[in-house]
């Protein structure tokens, strides 16, 4: 990077806020995608840290008039290599931008980009409110979680981020700034660009600032284990707890040896000592009678399936010991690990995914642990190290579980997007068709191609 780029960067934001010099911007090159499949960062970047959208509006529109790439980054809690910066340019840190305010009048919190979920959840609570997803990691930034759309363990109920934002504020890479939404229920002037954008990766502007949806407090909570003997029994609960009306605010299914291992990493015990599959209930609800009515509910139709001995918490420690669990298997498995997989099927397919998952994994023999999101069909399948085994060979297993997944009228992502590694599968199972709308889309937002180059689009 030549010094009169880094100077006229720091002339925006201010020398503090330009960080320059491989040994300073090293923790800015990567994010927690498995490091088998980890794109290879470019170590000459500069990492620049506005702290407005006014200054992010002129960084922008100096990029592209020199055709620098721009990686804008959050949190750096992505899976699939969104944030890395894969050329030489502009590592673009949100993080000085974390104001929250909450209007509990509209029930809605302004958010900064950089403001992290932790943030958000405790501001929400601090006003007697409530943000219903916890798509994973704490530290992950609201702008991050907007432009992957995150989805995590709490959308059963009430959806993925992308249906709690209600407004943005957007920085085309020309450098004009955009407002669309707001404080809205209601917004139906001419195309939706805000939903482009949300899930767009970082590919068509930079998000500054978001107007989030929050909800009244519910003020009783429970978390249910039920275990069963078999995986089969116990996926084949989902669909049926899901048609009897009850919708928790997450539904979740874990099996017996990953749980366990994620626990032991925590220096927690798994609290359920029977069964070898388990689904792991959030409930949240108006009353405690409403809610010991749900739990009655569901615990009678597990038992005619063939569940054992359930395990329920009520308190908060105990709720969040066993999530605290539940979201640490991945952080367990990893250094075992080649690459965690995202595919999503149709919930009441869960069952056939699974069962074909297993063929493969008999047919390969390797092992591939499962878990997830079982309320709306999104499964982790986890590749593991083989011995002796190439990436010819672990591409092969990733491909065979991917065709089982759109075959069964799924998609090979259901959260953690493309980024820069899911790239070669996107292209095969997306049209041509498809394809050329995107790269339309693209041009239009980004003519000169500066934002985020080479993720998402084959």
């Amino acid at each position: 990077m030549d010094e009169e780029t880094v100077e006229e960067l720091r002339k925006i934001v201010g020398r503090d806020w330009v960080i320059y010099g491989r040994d300073v911007t090293a923790g800015y090159l990567l994010d927690e995608t498995p490091p088998p499949i980890r794109p290879i960062p470019s170590r000459d970047v500069v990492v620049v840290k506005p702290g407005s959208v006014e200054e992010v509006s002129e960084v922008l529109r100096y990029a592209n008039e020199h055709r620098i790439p721009v990686f804008p980054r959050g949190g750096g809690t992505g899976l699939v290599g969104g944030c890395i910066p894969t050329l030489d340019g502009i590592v673009l840190s949100l993080e000085r931008m974390n104001k929250i305010t909450v209007d509990r009048e509209n029930i809605m919190a302004e958010a900064e980009a950089g403001a992290t979920l932790g943030d958000l959840i405790k501001a929400s609570e601090k006003a007697g409110l409530f943000f219903p997803p916890h798509p994973g990691d704490e530290g992950a930034q609201i702008g991050g979680l907007i432009a992957c759309n995150a989805g995590g363990a709490r959308a059963v109920k009430t959806g993925v981020i992308r249906n709690y934002v209600r407004g943005l504020e957007v920085v085309l890479a020309t450098g004009e700034v955009l407002r669309l939404g707001g404080k809205l229920m209601k917004d139906n002037l001419g195309y939706d660009l805000m939903q482009l954008i949300i899930g767009s990766e970082g590919t068509l502007a930079v998000i500054t600032k978001a107007w989030i949806r929050l909800y009244p407090r519910l003020p009783a909570t429970a978390t249910l284990i039920i275990p069963f003997e078999k995986r089969s029994t116990a996926v084949k609960a989902v669909p049926r707890i899901l048609q009897a009306g009850i919708l928790p605010l997450a539904l979740e299914y874990v099996e017996k040896a990953p749980i366990e291992r994620s626990a032991q990493h925590l220096g927690l015990e798994w609290p359920c000592k029977v069964g070898e599959s388990f689904l792991i209930l959030v409930l949240a609800e108006p009353s405690e009678e409403a809610l010991y009515a749900q739990c009655e509910r569901i615990l009678s139709l597990c038992e005619k399936l063939g569940s054992l001995e359930p395990l329920l918490a009520e308190s908060r420690e105990e709720q969040d010991r066993i999530l605290k669990i539940r979201s640490e298997i991945y952080t367990a498995l990893k250094p075992d690990m080649v690459d965690i997989l995202d595919a999503t099927v149709p919930p009441a397919s869960i069952g056939a995914f699974m069962d074909e998952v297993e063929h493969i994994a008999e047919r390969y023999g390797t092992y591939l642990p499962a878990y997830g999101h079982a309320g709306d069909g999104n499964i982790h399948v986890h590749i593991m190290k083989e011995e002796g085994w190439s990436m010819e060979d672990y591409d092969r297993v990733r491909q065979e579980i991917y065709d089982v997944a759109v075959k069964l009228g799924g998609t090979i992502t259901g959260e953690h997007g493309v980024g820069a590694v899911r790239i070669g599968s996107a292209a095969k199972y997306m049209s041509q068709t498809h394809v050329t709308l995107m790269r339309g889309i693209k041009r239009l937002f980004d003519p000169n191609g500066i934002l985020n180059p080479g993720k998402v689009l084959p």
